[in-house]
């Protein structure tokens, strides 16, 4: 059977934009702000600077360059690298699956939450209304006992809408929803901050935000929460940048794409972070409180507090029209690149065309979200899921993938020379040093840290029974179903080669460190969330 030609972007801005979308998403309007709030204010932009220099934009390279050079989605292209590294690569499809299926519902319900805006509906009390009459939550989490109509309709017309732009192809599809997407969420958003920006308090929000507390540099979880935010912010270590490399020509820049969406990515958190704590400085002023009784994020900053603001505001219906389009608008672009990878690594994997691809496994993903996260535990199911996925998949796979391809493989060098033949800045020892150390020693931190918080106390006051079900069950169910799918043989005949002329597929026989480097070596998706309880209180989560 004959190789078939694989799709291509359009133009580097097509490709660039689409790369920009995936990064922005949910977690910059919601996480962002509130992490930097409470790490240092202004002072917290030192350490997540250095994060972004010394390990997501090195990481974000080497995820470009593999994508690139192989061609292939993670599974295909990390079995290139080696054979048995593609069980990260299928890994990586597994949390791609999880995360699409509860993604999806937070940007429904932005989508309802845009004609919430028109008339207020949500009353003198957001809180009560997005739990109870919206999401009509079950008192206790556990198993479904009903589906909420106000939330299936429009979570399917989501994925009708996805599926759709997804069959159209790389080009037809993705390239041209991002090309329109984006400039219209930069638009919107632009708006939507001017705005905030001359409401009465705005200045005391954005003192609170960027006042910089210096000290704060001393304590080590300020710099595990810039290190989480770059890794949950630049959809890294979930295997999107590495698919939608895998659709660049051959001699498409690497490295000065990475930088490009790099900054736009954080750059745009800034300008949410401002938007954020103006509207909050506003909501100070009017309620007679300090900023820091206000501040939150997450469902409890996009569904409860920005809808009070709304409603005590001049023309808040307009307001509101605003920040949900564009929070619609950046969940659509983020759910986008994770069902991509998906479905690139079936077609991939089974030689499928896209149409049939598309329909099958979307249309999967599409109803395991229906069935779980329309119903009356979906907040309960989405809030335990998504801080297990992003904790212990999406992170540690990023670990692992770095450690594999630094210490085991020792591939960064042959890596650093493909990249170097076609980008305009030149990769050198600064990156093997930073891959092979820095990123591995933040990962590394990352889980430690998170995993004494875990065992400190239970996650949002859950049970043991339904933590083990629905957040430890499911990250670990992930990387199960990784290992499962890569112990399926591959028979195709297009397959590309397992290794290069003149390498091997399998580990070096020597110790770690090659080229004279003594070292070589996550949106992300993402984005934070964090929910709000039915009694007020604030849970961080994950993307």
């Amino acid at each position: 059977m004959p190789q078939k030609a694989r799709e291509r972007w359009g133009s580097r801005t097509g490709f660039l934009l689409a790369a920009i979308g995936s990064a922005i998403g949910l977690g910059n309007i919601w996480r962002f702000p509130a992490e930097a709030y409470k790490n240092g204010g202004g002072a917290f932009l030192l350490p997540y600077l250095i994060a972004l220099l010394t390990a997501g934009l090195p990481l974000l390279i080497l995820e470009y360059t593999v994508g690139r050079k192989y061609r292939r989605s993670p599974p295909a292209a990390f079995r290139q690298l080696a054979k048995p590294v593609q069980v990260i690569g299928w890994w990586q499809v597994a949390i791609c699956f999880v995360i699409a299926t509860y993604y999806s519902v937070i940007l429904a319900w932005a989508v309802r939450y845009v004609g919430f805006s028109v008339g207020e509906q949500w009353g003198d009390n957001p809180e009560e209304f997005l739990f109870g009459d919206f999401l009509q939550a079950a008192e206790t989490p556990g198993d479904v006992s009903g589906y909420v109509a106000g939330v299936f309709w429009p979570l399917l017309a989501v994925w009708l809408v996805v599926l759709v732009v997804l069959a159209f192809g790389v080009r037809r599809g993705i390239e041209r929803a991002n090309m329109l997407f984006i400039p219209l969420l930069v638009i919107f958003f632009a708006v939507l901050v001017i705005r905030a920006l001359t409401l009465d308090g705005a200045a005391g929000g954005l003192d609170a935000l960027f006042s910089p507390d210096w000290s704060a540099l001393g304590e080590g979880s300020v710099w595990v929460a810039a290190y989480g935010q770059i890794f949950f912010s630049l959809s890294i270590g979930f295997g999107i940048m590495v698919t939608y490399a895998s659709y660049l020509g051959r001699r498409a820049d690497l490295s000065g794409s990475a930088l490009v969406a790099g900054f736009a990515n954080s750059s745009f958190e800034i300008l949410a972070g401002i938007g954020v704590f103006a509207t909050l400085g506003f909501m100070a002023q009017a309620e007679g409180v300090p900023v820091d009784e206000v501040a939150t994020e997450g469902l409890g900053l996009a569904f409860v507090a920005f809808p009070t603001v709304i409603s005590s505001m001049p023309t808040g219906w307009l307001f509101g029209l605003l920040f949900f389009v564009s929070l619609a608008i950046a969940g659509f672009t983020s759910l986008v690149s994770i069902v991509q990878v998906v479905v690139a690594s079936v077609q991939d994997r089974t030689g499928m065309s896209r149409v049939p691809a598309v329909l099958s496994v979307g249309g999967l993903i599409a109803v395991v979200s229906l069935l779980l996260f329309s119903s009356d535990n979906g907040v309960w199911f989405l809030d335990a899921s998504d801080h297990f996925i992003n904790q212990y998949g999406i992170a540690l796979a990023a670990l692992v993938f770095v450690v594999v391809v630094a210490w085991w493989l020792r591939a960064l060098p042959q890596l650093q020379e493909h990249a170097n033949a076609t980008s305009a800045v030149r990769l050198g020892k600064w990156w093997l040093f930073f891959l092979g150390l820095v990123t591995p020693l933040g990962l590394g931190w990352m889980m430690v840290d998170s995993l004494r918080s875990e065992f400190d106390e239970n996650y949002g006051g859950f049970t043991d029974d339904f933590l083990l079900k629905y957040g430890w069950g499911v990250a670990i169910g992930a990387l199960v179903v990784g290992i499962l799918l890569s112990l399926i043989p591959w028979r195709h005949t297009d397959e590309l080669p397992l290794s290069e002329p003149g390498r091997g597929s399998g580990p070096p026989t020597g110790g770690p460190g090659t080229s004279g480097t003594g070292t070589s070596g996550t949106g992300t998706a993402g984005t934070g969330t964090a929910g709000t309880t039915k009694n007020g209180t604030t849970r961080e989560r994950g993307r």
